[in-house]
């Protein structure tokens, strides 16, 4: 599932294609029930608007203007903004569209269907309704500290919790806890403040690592975990075994034997 850095990745389609131009028509594409997309109302207040800047919380992929409406996109599982010209054909798979004056087009590829996108005023609004908790690459030192050490379970499911630190899914928690040497199920209350500030340094450097190559997996160190998630693998770090088990109800990926 698209995480922070994808997400990032995403915004950055939008930020280097689609800004500064004014905005003709906002479509549906087919095959559009069961996922959660704007009304035709909705949709008519970016008739005439430009995007003119953009911004993201967590897994959110916000554009819009100072002056609104703004726009909200969550990849869900499968889903990408892929930003091409007329005369070509949208993407298979595109749920919503955006035809801006001239050749360029914005589509919201989602085959699965679990993204969704939203018309809204004012993303800090939209951040506080929605209960969301600080992005993760904004939340300082002492209230990660606060909000998942004072979690009574697993550490991998505080990481993964959006009310409490935004952007952080099955992923990059497992690349976290690897990083860690910490078993995924270790109860996060029972962690030390040194631990949850080696913990908060980690989150930083894996996420920016990974930004920094715009989520291109490939271009990762070979001794990351996401390079070596598969069970029986041999673990680049201490030379264990790679294994699988359930944590909170999503699969992990760990090394039992230098995470402990």
């Amino acid at each position: 599932m698209p995480e922070l850095p994808e997400s990032d990745a995403m915004r950055l389609v939008i930020e280097r294609e689609c800004l500064h131009r004014t905005i003709e028509t906002v479509e549906l594409g087919d095959d559009t029930e069961y996922i959660d997309l704007p009304g035709a109302n909705a949709r008519q207040r970016l008739v005439g608007r430009q995007f003119t800047e953009t911004g993201r919380h967590g897994k959110f992929i916000f554009a819009g203007s100072k002056t609104g409406p703004w726009m909200a996109v969550h990849l869900g599982m499968t889903g990408s903004l892929i930003a091409f010209d007329h005369p070509d054909d949208p993407p298979d798979y595109t749920k919503f569209l955006i035809r801006f004056e001239g050749d360029r087009r914005l589509a919201f590829r989602c085959p699965r269907k679990l993204g969704r996108v939203e018309i809204f005023d004012d993303p800090d609004a939209f951040v506080a309704e929605g209960g969301y908790g600080p992005d993760a690459l904004s939340i300082d030192r002492a209230t990660f500290r606060e909000v998942v050490g004072s979690t009574n379970g697993a550490i991998k499911s505080a990481l993964m919790s959006q009310k409490k630190v935004a952007g952080i899914g099955n992923l990059w928690s497992d690349e976290i806890d690897y990083r860690m040497g910490l078993d995924p199920e270790r109860t996060a209350s029972a962690l030390s403040d040194d631990c949850l500030d080696r913990m908060y340094d980690a989150m930083g450097d894996v996420l920016c690592a990974i930004m920094e190559t715009e989520a291109t997996y490939s271009k990762l160190p070979e001794d990351w975990l996401v390079r070596n998630r598969k069970a029986g693998k041999t673990c680049p770090e201490c030379g264990g075994t790679i294994a699988k088990k359930t944590v909170g109800g999503r699969t992990a990926y760990w090394c039992p034997d230098h995470q402990t």
